[in-house]
């Protein structure tokens, strides 16, 4: 069955025309979203990694502003004071992640299209997590970049970003709720009942 799934998505990627059944999409759908949680995860992982070396050599360099704890199964560095040099790089992260929020885009549009019109709505509703998503992308960067040495990020930019991510979540949580109901029994505005 997810095989099946995967082969029809493919073989109409660009097809945005026709319903489509939740048997078809879902596997597909969740096929896309792991593969997504790993490349994200496989992206920022050596980001973290790269920027915990950082506070380690800070901790070792400046031993009167830093503070080493181990033992069995702990280790934690507390750096006093506001260093944004230590911070991971976010531009190159946020880059990342646009790539793989464009590829998801692309992978999935027509599939939810379909599956939309099989719930006799039109496929534009697929879109609605998407400005909040690309606003939250573009602006990451920017938050980064507004710090200051020594100073503080710009809280009004924070806010803009975490109330973007918010109404993301919010308007994901619609779609997969329009995209999970039941398609309408029998031909629709958009053809015949999907399979």
């Amino acid at each position: 069955m997810i095989l099946a799934s995967i082969r029809h998505n493919l073989a109409n990627l660009f097809r945005f025309s026709g319903r489509q059944s939740r048997a078809l999409f879902w596997p597909y759908a969740i096929v896309i979203v792991v593969l997504d949680v790993l490349a994200m995860f496989a992206l920022m992982v050596p980001a973290m990694a790269e920027s915990f070396a950082r506070v380690q050599s800070f901790a070792a360099a400046h031993p009167d502003q830093a503070t080493v704890e181990s033992g069995p199964g702990h280790y934690s560095v507390t750096v006093q004071g506001f260093h944004p040099e230590l911070m991971p790089e976010m531009s190159l992260l946020s880059s990342g992640i646009a790539v793989i929020a464009a590829a998801s885009v692309i992978l999935l549009a027509a599939s939810v299209s379909r599956r939309l019109h099989d719930r006799n709505r039109r496929g534009w509703w697929g879109l609605l997590p998407l400005p909040f998503l690309a606003f939250s992308l573009i602006m990451m960067p920017r938050f980064s970049a507004s710090v200051p040495a020594g100073g503080l990020p710009d809280m009004q930019l924070f806010m803009a970003i975490f109330l973007s991510n918010a109404l993301y979540l919010l308007s994901l949580v619609i779609l997969v709720v329009l995209l999970s109901g039941d398609g309408t029994s029998g031909p629709n505005r958009f053809g015949a009942q999907a399979a």
